[in-house]
């Protein structure tokens, strides 16, 4: 099943680091079968806040996004990004092409008929 690695990170002034690491990042994960989805575009906010930027790598599983966050190549580079920018980063799994959400309603409506 797909699994992403989503970014949430805050606004930083520019630095040969980010550069450096924006350069390397795409050879660190190819080995994994991930690839950008997001990187380096606008987003819209229509509830909330958001503030800042926002990546997205899919991979092809879970499996794959944990041994590219965990890779040497990665963990090399990861410090040119986060001495400079602050963020919230996260592996999730997505769900399957025939993921019906009214199941997910079902289940909770269960359980909150068992309490």
């Amino acid at each position: 099943m797909t699994a992403y690695a989503i970014a949430h990170l805050q606004e930083a002034a520019p630095h040969p680091e980010i550069a450096e690491y924006i350069e390397r990042i795409a050879g660190t994960f190819e080995p994994y079968g991930g690839r950008f989805l997001v990187h380096a575009t606008q987003h819209e906010v229509r509830e909330g806040s958001w503030p800042g930027h926002v990546v997205v790598i899919g991979f092809p599983g879970i499996a794959e996004a944990r041994a590219w966050w965990d890779s040497p190549a990665y963990q090399e580079i990861a410090p040119l990004r986060s001495r400079h920018i602050d963020g919230d980063i996260i592996l999730v799994e997505g769900v399957p092409v025939d993921y019906d959400p009214a199941s997910t309603a079902r289940a909770m409506r269960e359980a909150l008929a068992a309490q």
